[in-house]
This record gives structure tokens, C-alpha cells and sequence, in this order.
């Protein structure tokens, strides 16, 4: 994965937060599943700037950006604990 293709999922994961406010707002669905899908692109989001930032430090290094993979969501989730 490049990093336009990282960006690329980025963008689309933002757009499909917007679109889930707007749901709410519309009273399409119900705050319970707004929230269980945030939590759910919050931590999509999350994987895809950590393996952008590590893709960007590896290149910066002279290492090859594509041998980074993304990390598990609990392994990024548990950076700041």
C-alpha cells in the first residue's frame, strides 16, 4: 500500500464519519450504532496515520516505505497507555 492508497482510505474513512452524523441527524440511526461505527473508524483512522507517519520515518531513514505493514488496532491503540 502507497501512500496515496493510505490517504486515499484516510479521506474515505473521514467522509463515511461525516456521513454518520449526518444519519443522526436525521434520525436514520440511532446514537448507540453512530457510536459503535465511530469507535470502529476512530481506530481505522488511527492504523492508517500510524502506518503513513512509520511509511513517511522509513523513507526519511532510507529504508523502503513498503516494508511497513499496519499494525494491529490494539497494538496502535495501546501506544499511549
Amino acid at each position: 500500500m502507497d501512500d496515496n492508497t493510505v490517504l486515499g482510505k484516510i479521506h474515505g474513512l473521514v467522509d463515511e464519519e461525516h456521513k454518520l452524523r449526518g444519519q443522526l441527524g436525521r434520525g436514520e440511526i440511532s446514537s448507540d450504532e453512530e457510536h459503535a461505527r465511530l469507535k470502529e473508524l476512530e481506530e481505522a483512522l488511527d492504523q492508517c496515520w500510524d502506518l503513513l507517519r512509520r511509511r513517511r520515518a522509513a523513507r526519511e531513514v532510507g529504508n523502503d516505505p513498503n516494508a511497513e505493514q499496519a499494525h494491529s488496532v490494539n497494538e496502535v491503540e495501546g501506544y499511549f497507555q
